[in-house]
């Protein structure tokens, strides 16, 4: 029986043997596999990067615009600007052009690290340091780029249009927020989400008739309401806000209080410039007229939010950056928004949104968080007193004076 025991041991340990031996050829086969692969070069592409941004900016107009959303006197223009005012220099390996391109590429294509890693045939660690450094050198230049006009002054846009003119006169700009698609930690992903479930940071934008913002703040997280940023803003001596003049006002939508330097919509009327559309452009009384051409006056911050995200679709479609990059990211779109509104009066996307009453495609990512225009508006920091009396006053003087020419 001993001698039987021994020899089942025996057998035990050499197949133990032999199974650990196999294992052993299979781990090294295995590993000299894996360096062959490591030591094969990946990017080795007849066309390299450079090659493939000079073929761009040579070739088609419209080749470079496709890929980058501007031509090529506005990107060499982007170019000089950003050798003048950033530190930003060709590295080693890279032109700044090409930096700058592969930048604009994924932030116009919502492109991955792969995809540009083949298109550009760099590692993926090369273009997430030029991207990185490209995204931090435009986000600085905003103060350059995004800053109020004279305050002063009637828009062009108000003076010479008589739907608007005397009765706006005192108008400077529209005030109004958007959504833009987001990935936050798993800790704090709920205060991210507004009432549709997306995932979003909310980014509130003032902008003038010509459609430039003259003021961004990015990075508020989805759930937050469009009232409490702005309000945020206005209390917050360090946040840069360009408060309208005594007697001068925004436009801003029923999602916020009417107040002194902000003209909002009269409440239970219809407002939205489509629902005039379903009536054929019939007004019935002086609070719809009113809020009519508030609307198509205050129309032109959402025909920049429709450029905007029509130009970047990375803003509907973010990939997995850090909260901090998100935010530039987005200050980044705006920046080039204004460069491009300011140096290319040709520009498709401006051409075809910019139209007097030409509405924005719907956005499943933007969250209308205002309130109804047949409803109530939420009102979370109670406006009130002799303000609000005041600014109501002024809104029924400006809705009589309307209405009155309008029938004349």
């Amino acid at each position: 029986m001993s001698t039987s025991r021994s020899a089942e041991q025996w057998d035990e340990e050499f197949e133990c043997l032999i199974d650990l031996t196999l294992g052993l050829m299979a781990l090294n086969e295995g590993q000299r596999y894996v360096n062959r692969i490591q030591r094969m070069p990946m990017h080795t592409s007849i066309r390299t990067g450079h090659q493939y941004m000079l073929e761009l900016i040579n070739d088609h107009p419209d080749r470079l615009f496709n890929k980058i959303r501007m031509y090529r006197p506005c990107f060499e223009m982007l170019i000089q600007v950003l050798r003048q005012q950033t530190a930003l220099q060709n590295s080693r390996f890279l032109t700044l052009e090409e930096q700058v391109m592969i930048f604009i590429y994924v932030i116009s294509q919502k492109a991955t690290n792969r995809m540009a890693m083949e298109d550009w045939q760099h590692s993926g660690s090369t273009i997430s340091i030029v991207f990185t450094r490209i995204c931090k050198a435009i986000a600085s230049l905003s103060p350059i780029f995004i800053k109020p006009p004279n305050l002063d002054d009637v828009p062009d846009e108000i003076r010479f249009n008589p739907k608007y003119y005397p009765y706006f006169q005192d108008c400077v700009g529209a005030i109004d927020g958007t959504h833009i698609a987001a990935h936050a930690p798993s800790n704090v992903v709920k205060n991210f989400r507004g009432r549709k479930s997306n995932v979003t940071t909310n980014m509130l934008a003032v902008c003038s008739f010509d459609m430039l913002f003259t003021y961004v703040v990015t990075g508020w997280e989805g759930a937050v309401h469009d009232s409490r940023v702005l309000t945020t803003q206005l209390e917050d001596p360090n946040s840069g806000f360009p408060h309208p003049p005594p007697g001068k006002y925004y436009l801003v939508d029923s999602g916020y209080s009417n107040k002194p330097g902000y003209l909002a919509p009269f409440r239970n009327v219809p407002y939205h410039l489509r629902d005039a559309r379903r009536r054929g452009g019939r007004i019935n009384g002086s609070t719809e007229l009113f809020n009519y051409r508030h609307a198509s006056l205050r129309n032109c911050i959402e025909r920049c939010f429709g450029v905007l995200k029509a130009r970047f679709p990375i803003l509907r479609f973010m990939t997995n950056f850090s909260l901090v990059r998100q935010r530039e990211i987005a200050m980044c779109c705006c920046v080039l928004h204004n460069f491009i509104k300011l140096h290319n009066r040709d520009d498709p996307l401006f051409h075809r949104f910019g139209v007097d009453g030409v509405m924005p495609p719907p956005d499943s990512d933007d969250e209308d968080n205002t309130a109804s225009s047949s409803g109530t508006a939420a009102n979370p920091h109670g406006y009130g007193g002799n303000d609000e009396n005041f600014a109501n006053s002024m809104r029924d003087h400006i809705m009589i004076q309307m209405y009155l020419h309008y029938n004349m």
